[in-house]
């Protein structure tokens, strides 16, 4: 029986335990997506995590979505995440980086008023937070057959230019309503080309990314993020028949091409997500979602179940940077400030003490 606090093989790392940093956006980096020192304190800090899945980086200047998101792209950008890295590998442990094009979930404002690109021109529902306020999210230009190719060079360059930087490899973000999600789900890809208009069609773009990029560093340094049927941002998938079928195809390829990892948001108890789960040959990362809050007991029954292989955890390593040996010694928690989340400086961000 696998045992939270145990070193797991994942791809190409050897990992020091199964409790993987979740991603999750800060805003701390610069106007031009250059992470910052803050940022490698914070990453560095949390080193203790078996891996750390980094906030979403954007693969190039349309990809962005959020305000002061870092990106992957440009060689100053390049340059940062090595020191990002080497923070972290100072202190024993491993990251990759988050590639996340946003697609429709951005607004012009956020990056230097580059336009909004996504499978169709439907636009995202709710509003952006942009330097002068909430603004709607506007209709994004469908991407046509031929630029999707140039597309999917983006997310090959930003991987090659992670394991650059010297970070361990990637995350594929294809879930919570970015592009990548897009694409698979019905409600946001109305195309009638070879990219949408059945499960197999919506489901060859991430696919072809997924496979770009294994060309690129190797499928052992890549992982995906998934959420079937989790509904952000617009991207719905209703209709059960049709999710099961788009998410074993993809799943079943993914699978074929030796990923380091599959990482599902949700209940793993779901029939859908256990069906994903055991198609999937490699090891699992699960991220029950937002609520009920991850703990230790509730890590070490996903592993008990064999519902998991590796579990994610969000909002405690935000307050608590040295979780895994507040978990291993049943220490109080640090409780995180909400207020911080979203930008600004080291409060709530460097500063929680640990024990």
């Amino acid at each position: 029986m696998a045992d939270l606090f145990e070193p797991v093989t994942v791809g190409k790392w050897t990992l020091n335990n199964r409790i993987v940093m979740a991603p999750m956006t800060r805003n701390r980096a610069t106007p031009d997506g250059v992470p910052t020192d803050l940022m490698a304190t914070y990453y560095g800090q949390r080193a203790t995590a078996g891996l750390i899945i980094t906030e979403g980086v954007q693969p190039s200047t349309v990809g962005q979505g959020y305000m002061n998101s870092p990106g992957l792209h440009t060689p100053a950008q390049i340059a940062a995440w090595r020191t990002v890295a080497d923070a972290v590998h100072q202190h024993g442990g491993r990251i990759v980086a988050q590639i996340m094009h946003a697609g429709r979930v951005s607004h012009p404002d956020n990056k230097h008023h580059a336009e909004t690109v996504a499978p169709s021109a439907i636009a995202a529902p709710g509003e952006m937070f942009t330097a002068t306020g909430p603004q709607p999210h506007p209709v994004p230009r469908a991407l046509d057959t031929d630029e999707i190719p140039l597309v999917i060079d983006e997310y090959a360059h930003a991987a090659r230019a992670a394991v650059d930087a010297g970070l361990d490899g990637i995350e594929l973000h294809a879930a919570n309503g970015y592009l990548l999600h897009q694409f698979l789900a019905p409600h946001t890809n109305r195309r009638t080309d070879s990219y949408g208009g059945t499960p197999k069609a919506r489901a060859r773009f991430v696919i072809e990314v997924a496979q770009a990029v294994s060309d690129a560093i190797g499928g052992e340094r890549v992982g995906i993020r998934i959420s079937p049927a989790i509904n952000l941002h617009g991207a719905i998938e209703d209709d059960a028949d049709d999710t099961a079928a788009t998410y074993r195809t993809l799943v079943d390829a993914l699978s074929a091409m030796g990923l380091a990892y599959l990482h599902t948001i949700g209940d793993p108890t779901t029939p859908l997500i256990e069906d994903l789960s055991h198609r999937f040959a490699g090891p699992r990362i699960v991220s029950n979602g937002w609520d009920p809050v991850t703990d230790a007991a509730i890590a070490q029954s996903l592993l008990d179940g064999d519902q998991a292989d590796l579990v994610a955890v969000g909002r405690a390593f935000i307050a608590n940077p040295d979780l895994v040996q507040r978990w291993r010694t049943q220490a109080p928690l640090n409780q995180p400030d909400v207020n911080t989340f979203y930008g600004g400086d080291h409060r709530g961000y460097t500063d929680y003490p640990p024990l």
